[in-house]
């Protein structure tokens, strides 16, 4: 009996610990501890290195929760904040801790605050759509931010109309869409670089080259691409139309719109508020959170509920899940609520922690060493190239990949690499004669090989 119960007991623990590696919550952090990242000062296009690990440096849990300790710092370059910003993204040695097993909040929902609401699959912080402004209803004047006095109580008190940083800060936002809070680089929308937008609305790309932690593709489904702290997973712009995972590849759209008005005396559920400015050119619709209004889109399961997301199937979640999307308009612009709010749909017991009080388990990343699985991963341009080859991989880069230019005989003429949370390469290739080239990328034994023309 006692070797029968041992026996039970042994398997029973090796059973937990295969359905807990097959969580999300924990395989889907990319992990590093080697690599350092680069970022950019104004006026100068050449990336310098500030020597921080980049992505997720280690990944523990147990039963109930997931910790992820990060340096909140990206693969992909950072800055520079053209709108003024002194402060350059710096190591945040942070751990934040997840729930493993989420729950909808069937109660008052809860609303996301100021600060990081959730984080990015390479440990970079999420925040809601505010910028720390408001109106000020009595000085009838903007209160919070740099500039402004304070809003009594506090920046992360709701006033009657919160500002909109999606819209507001554009100007600050470096090629991958990001900025420092303090040193706590952010992104509080979509983290795909401006560039890559099918109307590129800012010129920040054209000086500094970026990149960002995904490609949006409309053929697939977009990538899991972080976790609330409500432990529910957020998504890119794209995932199936229906629910049930069918009806092809669509783009997920938000449900809220622009309210019809020209006054701002009341919120869209009818809440009287102390008033904030009338419509203006000065302060148009969507200046604040309030502008909006969400619709219900009965027969569409492609629009998301008030709190940006829907229950459905996704590749990681064959059997469905509440997920968050990153929503985006037809040009891959950013539209509110962004990411996830402006309220969880679940329990919200995630947050940043100072210590982990309790027995876990480390994780160590399994993800195979392969290189993209089709030729339409890559995409190499332009071609032909005079004096720059861009080396694009779809999706989300899992992995460290090599990125190798030969000529047609066979001889290396340049090598560089892209890291796991990297979605760009660059090839300068001002001294090169015309001619056809090959760029191969490959990781192990697998590779993929591209020809590229220069043509001077």
């Amino acid at each position: 009996m006692r070797k029968s119960s041992l026996l039970l007991m042994l398997m029973l623990a090796g059973f937990s610990e295969l359905i807990a590696q097959t969580n999300p919550a924990i395989t889907e952090w990319l992990q590093n501890t080697t690599t350092t990242g680069y970022y950019y000062m104004s006026g100068n296009s050449t990336p310098i290195s500030h020597g921080i690990l980049v992505n997720c440096q280690k990944v523990e849990y147990s039963a109930n929760s997931v910790y992820v300790r990060t340096t909140g710092m990206p693969a992909y370059n950072v800055g520079p904040y053209l709108d003024g910003n002194p402060n350059q993204a710096g190591n945040q040695n942070v751990i934040y801790a997840f729930p493993l097993n989420p729950v909808q909040n069937t109660g008052t929902p809860t609303a996301t605050a100021g600060g990081t609401i959730g984080v990015f699959v390479n440990g970079v912080s999420m925040f809601d759509f505010r910028d720390g402004v408001a109106w000020n209803t009595t000085a009838n004047a903007y209160c919070g931010g740099p500039g402004n006095p304070p809003c009594a109580g506090g920046p992360n008190v709701t006033q009657p109309w919160m500002r909109d940083a999606v819209l507001f800060e554009k100007p600050g936002f470096d090629c991958s869409k990001g900025h420092p809070a303090g040193t706590n680089y952010h992104h509080h929308q979509s983290p795909s670089a401006f560039n890559m937008d099918l109307n590129v609305i800012s010129t920040i790309c054209n000086l500094y080259d970026g990149d960002g932690l995904y490609t949006i593709s409309a053929s697939e489904h977009s990538p899991l691409i972080g976790f609330a702290f409500d432990g529910f997973p957020v998504y890119g712009a794209f995932g199936y139309k229906n629910s049930n995972g069918t009806g092809g590849i669509t783009r997920i759209k938000s449900g809220y719109q622009l309210r019809n008005i020209t006054t701002r005396t009341h919120w869209a559920d009818g809440t009287d508020v102390a008033d904030g400015p009338a419509v203006s050119t000065t302060y148009p619709l969507g200046t604040f959170r309030e502008d909006y209004e969400w619709a219900a889109h009965t027969g569409d399961e492609s629009y998301l509920d008030a709190h940006n997301g829907r229950f459905c199937i996704t590749p990681e979640y064959p059997n469905g899940t509440y997920a968050y999307f990153a929503t985006v308009d037809t040009n891959y612009n950013s539209v509110y609520p962004y990411l996830v709010g402006p309220t969880y749909y679940g329990v919200k017991s995630g947050s940043k922690v100072t210590s982990i009080t309790e027995t876990t388990t480390v994780y160590n990343s399994t993800v195979s060493v392969s290189a993209p699985s089709t030729d339409n991963e890559i995409q190499i341009f332009p071609n032909p190239a005079s004096d720059l080859i861009v080396v694009q991989i779809g999706g989300l880069n899992k992995q460290d990949l090599a990125i190798k230019l030969y000529d047609l005989q066979g001889k290396l003429i340049q090598e560089s690499k892209l890291n796991k949370g990297q979605t760009l390469g660059y090839f300068d290739i001002q001294t090169l004669y015309s001619g056809t080239y090959l760029v191969v990328m490959s990781s192990g034994n697998s590779s993929i090989t591209k020809k590229v023309f220069v043509q001077k």
